[in-house]
């Protein structure tokens, strides 16, 4: 899977911080904070993927709610 990347929906948690799960792997981590998040993520593959299977970018969707008043 080298040269390839993998795609994490990162959510706002309900209890705060962020929620990154993986698209099409069972990858799960979470943070207080985006920076913190990155980290995780970073960590979180690299105990998935061997090196040689390791994808080589890793790309973040992250999804806000706002609400704004009419």
């Amino acid at each position: 899977m080298s040269g390839t990347e993998i795609i994490f929906a990162v959510d706002e948690s309900p209890e705060g911080g962020y929620e990154a799960r993986a698209l099409g792997h069972s990858i799960f981590t979470q943070a207080d904070s985006l920076e913190e998040l990155r980290g995780m993520v970073r960590d979180a593959v690299s105990c998935h993927f061997e090196d040689e299977a390791r994808p080589s970018v890793i790309r973040l969707h992250i999804v806000r709610d706002e609400l704004l008043a009419s």
